[in-house]
């Protein structure tokens, strides 16, 4: 499996070096908690504060400052049908054909891990965690088979996704009384 997609990615989030938003990296998960305390998303931005600096995220300028590729597909669901049926076999730990949404216990190693990278990194996570989504299984195969993948549109997407998840949350703990409504302090 060689991407030299992936391998920009993570070279670029290592290399980058800025810290979360210029902050330090000792004082980053205060940042960051405080980022997505204050996040939303509006007209296709995430917009939110931190140390009472106004930011405005937009998908453009989210995949130029982590060097990802924005050319490539978008939709998990455009991934060549042949590829996937030939990814089937291929990721199969018997040989056989698997369905797209299976168990990662008939995956081959090597795709186990694959799959375990994208569960943990890159989608948000809901359900199982021995299954492997379709959406998972389709990153997969386009992965595999050399697909080029929009990477700052894909990752965009699951961040705004993340601060939309964040803000149903504190919006949840704020209607049963365990965050003050002013000031977002989680009382437990």
């Amino acid at each position: 499996m060689d991407n030299a997609g992936m391998v920009a990615l993570f070279e670029a989030l290592i290399a980058s070096g800025h810290g979360f938003l210029g902050c330090l990296s000792d004082i980053y998960e205060a940042a960051l908690v405080e980022f997505y305390q204050n996040a939303s998303v509006r007209d296709g931005k995430v917009i939110s504060t931190v140390q009472g600096k106004l930011m405005e995220i937009s998908e453009e300028v989210f995949a130029r400052y982590f060097q990802l590729p924005v050319e490539g597909l978008t939709d998990m669901n455009e991934v060549p049908k042949d590829l996937v049926f030939d990814a089937r076999s291929e990721f199969s730990f018997t040989g056989e054909q698997l369905t797209t949404s299976c168990k990662k216990r008939e995956l081959k190693i090597e795709f186990r891990l694959l799959s375990d990278i994208l569960e943990k990194s890159v989608t948000v996570k809901a359900g199982s965690f021995d299954a492997v989504t379709h959406e998972r299984f389709l990153m997969m195969s386009t992965i595999n088979g050399g697909v080029k993948i929009n990477w700052g549109r894909l990752l965009f997407n699951i961040f705004k996704d993340m601060v939309v998840r964040v803000d149903a949350q504190l919006a949840n703990l704020w209607r049963v009384g365990f965050v003050d409504s002013c000031t977002n302090d989680l009382y437990i």
